[in-house]
């Protein structure tokens, strides 16, 4: 219960950080809510990896390396999206830290997230 608690914490952090990069009146463009898209699709590949992927304890697999490597993209394009908006003019750089600020929460939020539920004990993620 508390490790439900400490992500959801951390998760509605992430998010206000999000939210404070676009809505207050200095930044006031909303175009950085555009990488909630990174945040729905970054755990698709592991959940279709776990699908496929064969349930053998070998050190690797083909599925589960080509998951960690679509994941990597995903997230590495959540991070470089305000950048770029903010090397274009569109966003302000200040709203781009908050819109980076809270990237790196809500990605270490759905990491633990998968820590915490993703062990297969009998009270996990896979029940939901």
């Amino acid at each position: 219960m508390p490790a439900l608690v400490a992500l959801s914490f951390s998760g509605a952090i992430g998010l206000t950080f999000l939210m404070l990069g676009c809505a207050l009146e200095y930044y006031g463009v909303y175009w950085p809510l555009f990488v909630l898209i990174f945040y729905f699709i970054c755990p698709i590949p592991h959940f279709i990896a776990r699908r496929v992927g064969d349930d053998t304890d070998a050190a690797s697999s083909a599925c589960r390396e080509l998951a960690y490597f679509f994941t990597t993209g995903i997230v590495v394009s959540a991070f470089g999206f305000p950048i770029i908006l903010a090397r274009v003019e569109a966003i302000k750089w200040g709203a781009c830290g908050l819109v980076l600020a809270g990237n790196a929460v809500i990605f270490l939020t759905i990491l633990g997230f998968f820590l915490v539920f993703g062990r297969g004990d009998d009270f996990s993620w896979e029940q939901w």
